[in-house]
């Protein structure tokens, strides 16, 4: 998976279309992201002791990999990458503007 915990993305399909956010959290696993603030759903959240009262939250739910694009930090456009090795390390390299992406 080429997306990292604090890349910033655009989200290309689904109700949030258009939006960016930052990577919170990425599940290689089952090829999702969490995104900061964006697809959000309520959730009720039970009391857990007697005194205390439940009530709605809104979390940030997983989105697939594929329906979000990187933002390169450089040139600040959506762009696919490409992976590079130099001297054992590999870098991400963004395809409009040619820059390394931490």
């Amino acid at each position: 998976m080429n997306i990292k915990k604090g890349d910033t993305v655009l989200i290309r399909k689904g109700r949030d279309k258009g939006k960016t956010g930052k990577v919170i959290k990425v599940l290689p696993a089952k090829n999702k992201v969490v995104i900061e603030s964006l697809n959000l759903v309520k959730k009720i959240q039970k009391a857990k002791k007697g005194g205390e009262k439940s009530e709605i939250i809104t979390v940030p739910r997983p989105i697939a990999r594929s329906n979000v694009m990187l933002i390169c930090p450089n040139c600040k456009k959506p762009t696919k990458i490409s992976n590079q090795k130099d001297n054992g390390l590999k870098f991400r390299i963004c395809k409009k503007c040619g820059s390394r992406i931490s």
